[in-house]
């Protein structure tokens, strides 16, 4: 005696003419391990190490906006020789030193216990950068500015030197 009703010849788990019953077989799985072309139907990437198209020039550097290759600028106005432009930072970040305020709530708290020694909370200073680095470059006709937010002060050098790079390209 079996405690399940006969199935009828409808249902899928009881199909006659022999196919898989349900929905089907699952769509054929990808197992990796092949790197497949951008765009492809399975969203794949891009390979890394492609060469570029032919009469392209790889970019040596970027600023903010603006790339540099070996001969070219490249902005979002458009490409003009490198040669012969003029290349100009202007710095307009702020550096200032403060005490934070959490040492002067410590300070005024351990002051009452400890006396003067409290006070030396109020030496900690805490460094903070704002502001922006502002670079133009110009030439043949065309000028183009971009400005790059600084949060710190070692990236006001590390422009400067990308700067001077293109300078001595040009």
């Amino acid at each position: 005696m079996n405690q399940y009703p006969d199935p009828g010849p409808g249902e899928p788990w009881h199909q006659p003419d022999g196919h898989t019953p349900g929905w089907g077989l699952p769509p054929e799985q990808h197992h990796g391990g092949a790197i497949e072309p951008y765009g492809a139907p399975t969203g794949g990437y891009q390979p890394m190490g492609q060469q570029p198209p032919p009469g392209s020039e790889v970019p040596l550097g970027t600023i903010g906006e603006i790339a540099f290759s070996q001969n070219t600028v490249i902005t979002p106005i458009g490409r003009f020789p490198i040669r012969g432009t003029v290349w100009t930072v202007n710095d307009m970040s702020r550096t200032e030193r403060t005490t934070p305020a959490w040492a002067v709530v410590v300070a005024i708290l351990v002051f009452w216990w400890t006396c003067l020694l409290g006070l030396l909370f109020l030496l900690v200073k805490e460094q903070k950068t704002t502001g922006h680095v502002q670079v133009s470059v110009q030439g043949h006709d065309k000028h183009y500015t971009t400005s790059i937010l600084v949060t710190h002060p070692a990236v006001v050098g590390q422009i400067h030197q990308q700067v001077n790079y293109a300078r001595n390209l040009a």
